[in-house]
């Protein structure tokens, strides 16, 4: 049984596809397209999963989407009316609605075939339902309690519930207008970082900053006594005027979303090309411990409700790695799973999921313990590449490949690290990374200046050997996608000063042998020449989607001042 997942009209477009219950392929459309976050039909993530099968269209049984036009539709026409939003606003929603419930349409002409000759029978799984599939059914946890949060999807922005083996039973559900993710994003447009996305941006800037504005936040959202919340509707303008945005064949864009009420508790909003200011640090803490506050507040009372003591998270509020690492501090679950595509991107996952568990009752696969689903590409493919670009080069093994890698790091070198199958999901763990010495003072100045090229406020993540976590965090916890951010030991902020953030923690990855040989010897191969089982992990990219191909890679190299370029066993030097 081959099901094909999608996440389509919705940011962060994906595709997936499954063969009986086992994961394939997945990516996001952003690797093909090159344009972040980018919204549509996800047809190029679509055919290289079939690709990577190696089957055809008409081959495929289901096809799932994790849009559900018909769920809450009446509550959706109730509201634009009741709100009065503007034609085009409802117009707008409408067209999306209609597109989303046309893929067999849209699907044939991608193949330029009949769609009487499509197979495959298109389900429509509920956005937050494929959030939940997405973290229970890929977790290691025969039970578990669910929690799915995010902006909106399918009128709804948090869910949650009880998963029990190929079943997942809804509690609760908070609906439109009230939404933490349109809280975080709102403010995230307040600090001046209006593009989507962009609230990552928000958690890096706060540990720079002491939360003396939380009072005045706190004003925003509303604790319910069932464990929920409500937003303080006067601050944000999505009920009243609707929010325009954006969701078809490229960037999504969304506009602004707070009303002139925020200005009058908050002062005048930062314009992106201002300079960020100890105010602007100030607030960012404020809104992030406040967000904190939220999710800790549910995950009370789900953990009240179910009993249960392990926790799956998604949604795009569960990409907040700096609240899921205060998680067992501040609740009394003791197991968390957040899959490696949280984001809307993952939806692809929970979709096919929802439709061979919860719709055809199969039994669960093995969980999802890596998140190695993309392209990939062999040597021979690599040295013709940089045999007709007439780049020299060396192809190296064993002791003398990771020998030469790791002399250069540890010569204050930075490396282009492009090895095996592409990560899904939106953070590099090993695959797609650009690698420099966590010991070097100077190396978040370099990484930053000369070849990231972004704001300076915003961390780096250290890549540790599973082994040595106890040695180096003071909390311990497998964290493979690089999900949480914990507590670095005080004793060893000096060793690591280039992926110690401001207030002393580190989005960790930790890095198994068994899920990551590679990457694994070659953290191996530095702590045996220094003494440090961590290397510094970034994304490789410059202002784009993470690198997909051997061409984008050496091209992001070449106009960047990396030292070393390594793609599989292929080595070229600066």
């Amino acid at each position: 049984m081959y099901i094909l997942g999608l996440n389509a009209y919705h940011g962060d477009s994906s595709a997936c596809i499954y063969k009986d219950g086992e994961i394939i392929a997945a990516s996001e459309e952003e690797r093909f397209r090159r344009i972040k976050h980018w919204a549509g039909f996800p047809s190029l993530a679509i055919k290289f999963c079939l690709k990577e099968a190696n089957i055809s269209i008409t081959d495929v049984d289901y096809i799932a989407i994790s849009r559900d036009p018909k769920a809450n539709f009446k509550r959706k026409i109730l509201t634009a009316l009741k709100n009065r939003l503007s034609l085009s606003n409802i117009f707008d929603r409408m067209k999306n609605l209609k597109k989303a419930g046309s893929i067999q349409e849209e699907i044939a002409a991608l193949f330029s075939i009949d769609p009487a000759v499509l197979n495959g029978k298109i389900i429509n799984v509920e956005h937050h339902r494929a959030h939940l599939a997405s973290a229970f059914f890929a977790s290691p946890f025969e039970k578990a309690a669910l929690l799915s949060i995010d902006g909106f999807g399918d009128f709804s922005s948090t869910m949650t519930a009880i998963g029990k083996g190929n079943q997942i039973e809804v509690l609760d559900t908070v609906s439109y207008p009230h939404s933490l993710g349109v809280y975080y994003t709102a403010l995230t447009q307040f600090l001046g970082f209006p593009h989507y996305g962009d609230e990552y941006k928000v958690m890096g800037l706060a540990p720079y900053g002491s939360p003396k504005y939380v009072e005045k936040i706190r004003s925003l959202v509303k604790l319910l006594p069932n464990g929920l919340f409500k937003l303080n509707l006067q601050y944000f303008n999505h009920p009243k005027k609707g929010v325009k945005m954006s969701w078809e064949d490229g960037s999504p864009h969304m506009d602004a979303l707070f009303t002139p009420k925020l200005i009058d508790i908050l002062g005048k909003p930062r314009e992106a090309t201002e300079p960020i200011t100890s105010y602007h640090q100030d607030l960012a803490a404020s809104i992030q411990q406040v967000c904190e506050e939220v999710i800790f507040h549910i995950l009370n009372h789900l953990y009240q409700k179910t009993g249960l003591e392990a926790v799956c998270i998604a949604g795009g509020v569960a990409q907040n790695s700096v609240a899921n690492g205060k998680i067992k501090l501040n609740t009394p679950f003791k197991n968390i799973y957040i899959p490696p595509a949280g984001h809307d991107a993952g939806t692809a996952i929970g979709a096919a999921l929802w439709c061979y568990n919860q719709i055809e009752k199969k039994p669960r696969a093995l969980p999802m313990l890596h998140g190695y689903l993309g392209s990939r590409f062999d040597n021979a493919y690599i040295e013709e590449l940089l045999n007709q670009r007439q780049i020299s080069y060396q192809k190296l093994t064993g002791s003398a490949f990771y020998d030469q890698i790791t002399n250069c790091l540890i010569s204050e070198g930075v490396v282009g690290w492009f090895q095996g199958r592409a990560e899904f999901g939106p953070r590099a763990l090993g695959h797609r990374s650009i690698l420099a010495d966590p010991r070097n003072n100077h190396a978040k100045e370099i990484l930053n200046t000369k070849i990231k090229r972004r704001e300076s406020f915003r961390p780096f993540a250290p890549s540790i050997l599973s082994e040595y976590v106890a040695d180096y965090f003071e909390q311990v916890d497998d964290v493979p996608f690089m999900e949480k951010v914990f507590k670095i030991k005080p004793e060893k902020h000096s060793e690591i000063p280039a992926v110690t953030h401001l207030d002393g923690t580190g989005r960790l990855q930790t890095v198994h042998e068994g899920n990551d040989a590679r990457y694994h010897g070659l953290i191996e191969s530095f702590y045996q020449k220094t003494g440090t089982p961590i290397l510094l992990n970034t994304s490789f990219n410059e202002n784009e989607p993470i690198v997909n191909t051997p061409e984008e890679a050496l091209d992001c190299f070449l106009r960047t001042r990396m030292d070393m370029l390594v793609m599989e066993d292929i080595i070229v030097k600066r």
